[in-house]
């Protein structure tokens, strides 16, 4: 099944509505600078990252981008962006189509920690998809006792399975990761565009979300 255009479901955070950017701020918390058209967002070059008004805790959350075509560049300045989760995780995102064996910047790395496991990549001008199963890290009596965890697939396929994350990524918005953050979208200047984001809030573990037949 193609995981483009999914639907979000019940109780979903549609984080980027189609029409404007007025659900989004840079990292400042001024209004955010990129363009949206026919349902699209374009990253602006210039105008810096841009960060959602919401803030997330465990989440899953759905989200389609596209890289534009720049056959003369190689490496990170071939269609680059990022996502960030909770501002602090970086995914990231590049024309990395065609890559054997893909690396620690490569698309849907978490950038400099964990290579994907496969290249999921479509060609550059397609539209991708990233699913990703966010958990947060966990304190008792306010010192961290595990890490951020996540499984990320791309275009349907699993890349990252239940992987522990090594702290916050660089160019993190912060360092509180005892605390929700926003989705944050990396300016790199290339004219990466996004669509179709939403997020859905995870229950508090233990919490019952569905009563057993008996």
């Amino acid at each position: 099944m193609d995981p483009l255009q999914a639907l979000p479901p019940a109780g979903a955070i549609q984080l980027f509505n189609g029409r404007d950017v007025n659900n989004w701020t840079t990292r400042a918390g001024a209004p955010a600078g990129w363009k949206a058209e026919g349902g699209v967002l374009h990253v602006v070059p210039g105008a810096g990252d841009i960060m959602s008004r919401e803030t997330l805790g465990d989440f899953f959350m759905h989200l389609e981008f596209r890289c534009p075509d720049m056959p003369q560049a190689k490496g990170q300045a071939k269609g680059n962006s990022g996502v960030f989760l909770q501002g602090r995780y970086e995914v990231q995102v590049l024309d990395s189509y065609g890559i054997a064996i893909p690396g620690l910047g490569d698309c849907g790395a978490i950038y400099n920690q964990f290579a994907p496991l496969v290249n999921a990549c479509r060609p550059a001008l397609a539209w991708q998809g990233y699913d990703v199963a966010f958990r947060a890290p966990r304190f008792q009596a306010g010192k961290l006792v595990e890490g951020a965890r996540l499984t990320l697939l791309h275009n349907g396929l699993v890349i990252h399975n239940n992987i522990h994350l090594r702290g916050v990524t660089g160019e993190a918005l912060d360092e509180k990761v005892d605390q929700p953050g926003p989705l944050l979208l990396q300016d790199h200047g290339n004219l990466v565009a996004y669509r179709n984001i939403w997020a859905l809030p995870l229950p508090p573990e233990g919490s019952k979300t569905y009563e057993p037949r008996h």
